[in-house]
Parts: C-alpha cells; structure tokens; sequence
C-alpha cells in the first residue's frame, strides 16, 4: 500500500471539503491561471495573473451629434501572490502505521488540515480587513456605551458604515460583515428599539441581514489599535487593541486556491527510528481585488 499517496489524497479532500469560513462561501474561485515561479527552491512563489478591466464608457443622453466621439478600450493585468503555507513536519514511526493505517492517517492528517485551515481563514479576513480610515475603505469605531472598556456595537454604527458604502456607490447586493466575537455579543444584548427584529432570542442568533449586511461571526479577526489602525497580521494584542468587525462587497474579493503538496520521508531510510516524516505546502489567496469595496468597525 502506498502510504503518502493515501495521506496526500486526505489532505486535499478535507481541505476541500471543510470550510471554517462561511463568510467567503459564494465567492468564485478565479479562473485565471497560476504561475509558480523558482519552483521547487526555498523561495518558490506563486503568483496569478488576473486581467481587470475598468473601463466605463459615457453615456450620452438625448444626443443629436454625429459621429458619436470614439472612446478607446482600455485595461490593465493585476498580478497577485498567494500565500504559502507550510506545517511543520510530523515524524510517524512505521510501529504505528502498521495494522492501523486509516486511523492513523485520519488522525494525522486531520491535525494538519486543522492547522492549516485555522492559519489561512485568519490570514485571509486579515488580508480583506481595510488599514486604516479612508474615503474607499472606512473604518469607523463602535459608538455604544463602554464596557470592559471597549465601546459597545450599535445598530447606528452598522447604519453609519453602510452609509460610507453607499457613498461610494458599493453594490447594495453582496455586503457582508464578519463580526468579530465581540460585536456579535454586542448585538444579542441590543434590544433598543429593535425587540425580536434584531435577533431571533430563541435561538440566540442575529437576524441574517442588518442594515444591507449579511452578518456572519469570526473568532480570528484583526486587531486594531485604539486610533483605528490595523495591526500586523500575527502581532501580539496589546493594551487599548481589539478585534475589528471587516465588511466587504462580495464582487470585490480574489478568491483562489493553488496546488497542495506533501513532502515525505519513508522510514527505510532512517534505519536507527524507523520512522516516517511528512509535511504540507499550501496555497491559497482571498484578498480584495483593490482597495476599496471593504470596510471596518473597530
């Protein structure tokens, strides 16, 4: 039997077929082509080339002159990185595999999945998340009463960032805000003026939409200081930072995930331990397309 074609196999299919991310659910993988560049050195990159066109031609209205004027096509190519993944490896003696194979490769293998999974989610909102407060991407602070010494979520303060969306003119269809753990609490205790048109108390669950936002909850979210300005995506939380809640127009957003490939080292050539070695490299990519289309509440 070949073991690291079975455990390969595994992993792929569970990191195909588990998702610990809703909020990019519906979001179509690109079709653009991927690029590994200085394959199979320490520095292997992999990039996709996605051709974006911006183009809007005017529009004219009651016209009566002729020729109508000719507007050239324009359009541009947006090169794009994806992120690379890597577990550590995990030695696995060939005592254990023999007579238990299966479990032992489900055991294994979901470990990495698990980690890999949890890695590339919080990399991923990270990536979406705004930096900072700008005309195209707002981010507002929560304006509720204090407690714990953090700023309480309102509904008001959902209306105010769709307010900044509709002023830049963010198709009403498609937003989403991932709330961090925080804010979603917030929302379950906001009965003013709300009632049951909030949250449905019975099952403890927001309403699925508030204030043109599908609402969804994320226990791996940004940080953000306390003058609102996204922290380094691994950074250690310090005094006054907290976890921001990212919006974001779904059409905005690059979703890709590249290849998955498993490094093995057999035991018959570690003749003192007998023992297997194996890890996993892994792409994948969920970005904004451009800087605009997201948002934050912090």
């Amino acid at each position: 039997m070949n073991f690291p074609e079975i455990w390969v196999a595994r992993v792929i299919q569970n990191l195909t077929n588990q998702s610990v991310a809703p909020w990019l659910d519906g979001i179509p993988e690109l079709e653009a082509d991927i690029t590994v560049l200085e394959e199979g050195s320490a520095s292997e990159v992999t990039v996709i080339n996605i051709p974006r066109a911006n183009f809007n031609p005017d529009v004219l209205v009651n016209n009566s002159v002729y020729p109508i004027p000719v507007q050239a096509y324009t359009d541009d190519t947006v090169v794009l990185a994806m992120d690379k993944y890597q577990t550590k490896a995990t030695s696995v003696s060939d005592d254990q595999i023999v007579g238990s194979a299966y479990d032992k490769i489900d055991a294994t293998t979901r470990s990495h999945v698990r980690a890999m999974l949890t890695k590339k989610f919080k990399k991923a909102i990270h990536s979406i998340a705004p930096t900072s407060d700008a005309t195209a991407t707002p981010v507002i602070a929560a304006t509720g009463a204090v407690v714990g010494g953090f700023a309480t979520l309102t509904y008001e303060d959902l209306v105010a960032l769709k307010g900044r969306f509709d002023a830049d003119e963010v198709d009403p269809s498609g937003r989403r805000i991932v709330l961090s753990t925080r804010h979603w609490n917030d929302l379950l205790i906001d009965r003013k003026n709300f009632g049951d048109k909030l949250v449905n108390y019975n099952t403890g669950m927001p309403a699925p939409v508030i204030a043109g936002f599908e609402l969804y909850q994320y226990n791996g979210n940004p940080l953000y200081t306390s003058a609102g300005v996204k922290k380094a995506f691994g950074a250690v939380k310090a005094a006054g930072d907290r976890e921001g809640s990212v919006a974001f127009w779904d059409g905005g957003i690059a979703k890709k995930t590249g290849l998955t490939k498993q490094y093995f080292t057999p035991a018959s050539t570690d003749t003192a331990n007998q023992s297997n070695l194996l890890n996993y490299r892994h792409y994948f990519m969920a970005v904004p397309f451009e800087s605009r289309f997201i948002g934050a509440i912090y």
